[in-house]
């Protein structure tokens, strides 16, 4: 399992004092309130820093790091990610995943056996759609439901499916 995981993206700076322009990587924006430390990452290189301020502007968060005080140094932080440890990361309801941890997961039919390795989520609103990458990089799209979905097994990184018909 990663130790980091990432709750978005810097895009842009926001004014001249420093700010960031942050794509939520998360379902719960808001958490951004909450957090008192984060880590920055560049060039797979994870720097811890303190957030001083947060604030919202349409689908954006606005983020103040302590020390970051104009316009240039935010610039130098462009298209980085912000992570969280897994002991700040927001607790997630019985049989809920993180995404990070699905990825890589053997996926096995009950009935065809191994289809292939859990690729990539889509989230749809309704339900996520795992792409299943197989046999000669064949892409399978399975909907993530309860009928669907049997069993997950994060630390064995071990999915178990049962197929509806005509998929």
């Amino acid at each position: 399992m990663q130790q980091f995981l990432q709750i978005g993206k810097i895009v842009n700076t926001h004014g001249i004092k420093g700010e960031l322009k942050v794509i939520p990587l998360t379902d719960d924006p808001e958490r951004f309130i909450k957090l008192k430390k984060v880590y920055i990452e560049r060039n797979s290189v994870q720097e811890e820093a303190e957030i001083e301020g947060v604030k919202f502007f349409k689908s954006m968060v606005i983020i103040k790091l302590k020390g970051m005080d104009d316009m240039n140094a935010a610039e130098t932080l462009k298209e980085s990610y912000i992570l969280v440890d897994r002991k700040n990361a927001v607790k997630l309801a019985e049989y809920s995943y993180f995404i990070c941890d699905l990825i890589g997961c053997e996926v096995f039919d009950e009935k065809r056996g191994r289809l292939g390795i859990l690729h990539n989520i889509i989230k749809t609103g309704s339900n996520d759609v795992y792409i299943v990458k197989g046999e000669e990089n064949k892409e399978i799209l399975i909907p993530a439901l309860k009928t669907v979905v049997k069993e997950i097994s994060v630390e064995d990184k071990k999915i178990m499916v049962c197929l509806p018909e005509g998929l």
